[in-house]
């Protein structure tokens, strides 16, 4: 028998009828969750005998609306957790798809993994996910009054607004986005003796 199948068969002893889903991709394990057993199970992977998930090593925001051409069917946002047990020396990967595309809320695991505090801050300022629970929710990365969250598929490449020093007002001002359309012709440089030739 496998590491894999080792870890396979502890993760299916301990979680039970809570997965929803546990597939072995590229020598690597998913499990996936439900929104209601999310918490739980991550508690069980962290302290399950046989588990021992101590390390939270990455955690991230997933927009699938637009997911191999709009073919994926069910809810818009995930998280994705990678888990290191340190102690049985294997990893794996939890997932969790928010039950509301409008409202996306998933447990925060900042309980159980302190590591958790940023990426979570990270997923709600990129993504717009609440993680219910998380003692300290604003955006990390933009600013305060940045509009929307840029890591959607729906976001504007162009963003909303644009921020600028005004010299006569002689402090920042916010502004609505407004480029110009225009063509770029690239100028292509030849040299007769390009290479030595």
């Amino acid at each position: 028998m496998s590491k894999l199948d080792t870890l396979k068969a502890a993760l299916e002893a301990a979680l039970g009828e809570k997965i929803q889903n546990l597939k072995t991709e590229f020598g690597e394990i998913t499990v996936q969750v439900s929104a209601a057993d999310y918490a739980a199970a991550a508690k069980i992977l962290r302290d399950h005998s046989e588990l021992r998930f101590d390390q939270l090593i990455d955690l991230c925001g997933l927009d699938y609306s637009s997911y191999k051409d709009g073919a994926v069917e069910g809810p818009r946002y995930a998280v994705a957790v990678h888990l290191l047990s340190v102690n049985k020396n294997w990893r794996v990967r939890l997932k969790v798809f928010c039950p509301d595309d409008d409202f996306p809320c998933v447990a925060a695991l900042t309980p159980l993994w302190t590591s958790a505090n940023w990426f979570e801050r990270e997923a709600f300022d990129l993504f717009g996910i609440i993680f219910e629970g998380h003692e300290d929710l604003r955006r990390i990365l933009t600013d305060y009054g940045f509009i929307g969250h840029p890591m959607r598929k729906d976001f504007p490449t162009t963003g909303n607004v644009e921020m600028r020093y005004d010299a006569e007002a002689r402090r920042v001002i916010y502004q609505a986005v407004t480029i110009e359309q225009r063509e770029i012709t690239p100028r292509v440089i030849r040299e007769d003796n390009y290479g030595g030739h």
